[in-house]
């Protein structure tokens, strides 16, 4: 059963070394959330973030666990890490270098993580000089400023502040991948998001004790959200597997191939990529437009805030691009049936070569558009929810996608702990196994 699977989890002395490992490390970057970056006025800044809800900010703020708010020395988070790593994913196409790196095994995806973290590096400068530029001209609703000493010495304590916190988060994220469990930068992003349930739920509850809402709505909204998750799950490990033959070869005296297997390809292959892209690009201009006071500049910014019909189309419509663009960045049909091709492996009814590479193209096609339609469905969620049913707190969207999506990947990491000490896991045998993401 399930529990015993989870008191096995204990039975495994590396397994609990790992578990305890992550908790730890999670344990300390959320103490460092709550640290505050010198120089800064608290009561002014979160009177100025109680206006910025629903802009970038927000959305920054949602990724850093609460940092970004408090201008913590953790307030960019692991964002600058991940645009590093997006960016250098985007490079290898285009720049043959990187390329020939991406084939060259483990020697070659260590230098590209270097270049990933010295992009890091680079980006937390740029952001953080941004960001003390910005804080200077800030002020909270009552006309006190934010920073109580603007200045030259106040940018570079801010940058070398927050680089040095982004750093350190990457750092705790790759010691968890490497001596824990789990994604550790996915972990982190997973426990910022979390530590904000408690105080979501405890506003709904306050909400139901003044009659605000109705136990109905809150009934409603945990049926939806267990649906909700069950689909998330379900298609997060959707597989559409074109089955793959091949031929027997005779070396010597032995005989080798004449095995089928297949080739799976996932629904969701872009993952959480296409809402975080979409949510920054159309909440830039809200949040450059909340710095302007010039009325048609308003007016417009208002048309684009989450939960108006224009930001709504416009949110599906990027989501959209972005799952074709990046499942196209990062899934190369023509390599694949060239490796294929080079192994004596064929798909039944097609032949080899250029003719495999379109079938394979033509079937991503279509499951990436299911792929981009369910993306879009779950991230839309939160406006309706919030404009129909007045939902106090932020449920579905990216949130949810990377709160299940870790869980289940971690889960299935545990899983495979724990099946390969032969005991039972964490489901009922006969069933079947819990499978992560990838």
């Amino acid at each position: 059963m399930i529990g015993s699977g989870f008191q096995n989890i204990f039975r495994i002395p590396e397994l609990k070394k790992r578990i305890l490992f992550s908790l730890a490390l999670l344990i300390v970057y959320r103490i460092g959330v709550h640290i505050p970056v010198p120089g800064i006025d608290a009561l002014a800044l979160a009177s100025f973030f109680a206006r910025a809800k629903g802009t970038l900010l927000g959305l920054f703020d949602m990724f850093s666990g609460g940092a970004f708010e408090r201008l913590s020395v953790f307030a960019l988070g692991i964002m600058p890490y991940i645009s590093s790593s997006i960016i250098l994913q985007l490079l290898t196409v285009v720049v043959p270098h990187l390329e020939r790196l991406s084939k060259e095994g483990e020697q070659g995806r260590k230098k590209i993580t270097q270049y990933t973290r010295y992009g890091t590096i680079v980006l937390s400068i740029i952001q953080g000089f941004g960001i003390s530029i910005g804080l200077e001209s800030m002020s909270a609703p009552g006309g006190a400023p934010v920073v109580l000493l603007p200045g030259w010495g106040f940018r570079i304590l801010t940058v070398i502040t927050l680089t040095a916190g982004t750093a350190f988060i990457m750092w705790l994220g790759e010691q968890i991948t490497e001596r824990g469990i789990g994604n550790g930068i996915s972990l982190i992003i997973f426990s910022g998001i979390v530590v904000q349930m408690p105080n979501a739920i405890s506003n709904t509850f306050q909400l139901v004790s003044t009659g605000e809402m109705s136990i109905f709505t809150v009934i409603l909204m945990l049926v939806l959200m267990v649906v909700v998750v069950g689909v998330i799950i379900f298609v997060e490990q959707g597989q559409r597997r074109i089955p793959v033959q091949y031929a027997k070869r005779v070396v010597g005296r032995r005989l080798y191939g004449g095995q089928s297997t297949h080739l799976p390809l996932k629904i969701n292959t872009s993952g959480v990529i296409p809402p975080i892209f979409a949510s920054s690009i159309i909440m830039f201009p809200a949040t450059i437009a909340s710095f302007i006071t010039v009325p048609w500049v308003k007016q417009i910014a208002d048309s684009i805030m989450p939960g108006k019909f224009l930001y709504e189309l416009l949110f599906v419509g990027f989501i959209f691009f972005f799952c074709y663009f990046y499942t196209a960045v990062t899934f190369n049909p023509v390599d694949v049936a060239e490796n294929m091709k080079k192994h004596g492996g064929f798909i039944p009814g097609i032949r080899p070569g250029k003719r495999t590479s379109d079938y394979i193209d033509r079937v991503l096609t279509r499951i990436t558009l299911g792929g981009a339609f369910y993306v879009s469905c779950v991230c839309v969620l939160p406006s309706i929810l919030i404009a129909k049913f007045n939902v106090p707190f932020y449920f579905g969207g990216t949130a949810l996608l990377i709160v299940v999506g870790v869980a289940v990947d971690t889960m299935a990491q545990m899983e495979s702990h724990i099946i390969s000490r032969n005991y039972e896991g964490f489901l009922k045998k006969g069933q079947g196994k819990i499978k992560g993401r990838s």
